[in-house]
């Protein structure tokens, strides 16, 4: 979401801004989205441009300790119990710097202030792969670079620690508690969305053990670089550049490591446009020749599992925008996540799951 102006927090960016040899520039504000987030487009009087990333630290719970047991995850808060980064700008630079280092293209940072939240970015423009689709580009060539890039990101073991230009930041792993987090958003908040749904402890208890074993996979295949928000709209397109590094990435502060597929399901089970079935079954045998030692059928499998719980996740904050945060667009995005959901569902692996949803969500709240 885009902040409101404070006039203390405006005064200290324009003081950081101008400490930085940017104090000419014309800002711009950027529309922004579901995060604590806000951005600003700078036009410098040589006619180039940058990206000014404002995340006040004090609009987010604390990121969790890398030692942190689950109940002082608990304690601490959903960013902890989830491992996100609490929108932290220190996550952002070593992030990207490890990515630059890939060979892939993060933008380069230009100035920073961690402990205040603030950075001047590399601009690296509005060609969102979202936005040139809908203007009538072919999706397949993108969709390509696009795996292409996250077979780069896989193809090496990634550190426990990110370091870049003096920020530090842990890579911790997308470990059960996290991935028990993510799939409990369902059953959570989407009866408060849709009243006619009821979940007794009975129909709780046995979501969480179907869910288990697939917890249980997806924290023991968690060995690859995983950006976390790998999707249309995260993806700039930079066709100047070569191979992998055509694919701009954004939002990638809340990496870690986790399960190849998890990406992967982020990409092709996108929210907010339609990824045909057809172009699903094209990015992922992109996916398998750029990593021929990968066990397919195991990734399959795993896809389809993580991809559920992925899709259940996504429903499930998406509820809680619309229920808590009064975000009702959020509400259009979910019959295609359901639809998704289905194609993950005809795997007869995941008969126990499809039987649950079966019985306790009726077909008029899919919709």
């Amino acid at each position: 979401m885009s902040l409101a102006p404070v006039p203390h927090r405006d005064a200290e960016k324009a003081g950081f801004l101008r400490a930085h040899g940017f104090g000419a520039a014309v800002r711009e504000p950027l529309s922004g989205d579901a995060s604590t987030r806000a951005y600003e487009r700078l036009r410098l009087p040589t006619g180039a441009s940058l990206i000014f990333m404002d995340q006040p630290p004090a609009l987010e719970s604390a990121p969790c300790p890398p030692d942190a047991t689950p109940a002082e995850r608990t304690a601490a808060g959903y960013n902890a119990l989830a491992r996100l980064a609490a929108g932290r700008v220190d996550a952002f630079i070593a992030t990207a710097g490890w990515l630059r280092a890939q060979g892939l293209s993060a933008p380069a940072v230009l100035a920073s202030d961690a402990a205040r939240g603030l950075a001047v970015l590399e601009d690296l423009g509005d060609d969102l792969f979202a936005r040139l689709i809908e203007a009538g580009q072919a999706e397949a060539p993108l969709y390509d670079d696009a795996v292409a890039a996250l077979a780069r990101m896989h193809a090496v073991s990634p550190p426990d620690v990110l370091a870049y230009d003096g920020a530090v930041w842990p890579l911790l792993t997308y470990d059960e508690t996290a991935l028990a987090t993510a799939e409990r958003l369902f059953v959570e908040w989407l009866p408060r969305l849709k009243p006619e749904i009821a979940l007794g402890p009975d129909a709780v208890a046995e979501w969480e053990a179907i869910w288990g074993p697939i917890r249980a996979r997806g924290a023991a295949g968690a060995s690859v670089f995983c950006h976390r928000d790998y999707h249309a709209e995260n993806l700039i397109w930079l066709p100047d550049r070569q191979g992998a590094a055509r694919v701009g990435l954004l939002d990638f502060q809340d990496a870690l490591r986790a399960h190849p597929v998890w990406d992967l399901s982020m990409l092709l089970h996108d929210a907010r446009r339609d990824v045909s079935a057809d172009l699903e079954t094209h990015a992922l045998e992109r996916y398998f020749r750029l990593r021929p030692e990968a066990d397919r059928a195991q990734m399959l499998a795993d896809y389809h599992a993580l991809g559920a719980l992925n899709i259940v996740r996504i429903i499930g904050i998406f509820a809680r925008l619309v229920t808590r945060d009064g975000k009702p667009r959020y509400a259009s995005f979910l019959p295609r996540l359901w639809g998704y959901l289905d194609r993950c569902l005809a795997d007869p692996a995941l008969a126990d799951l499809k039987a649950w949803l079966d019985r306790h969500i009726p077909a008029e709240a899919r919709a």
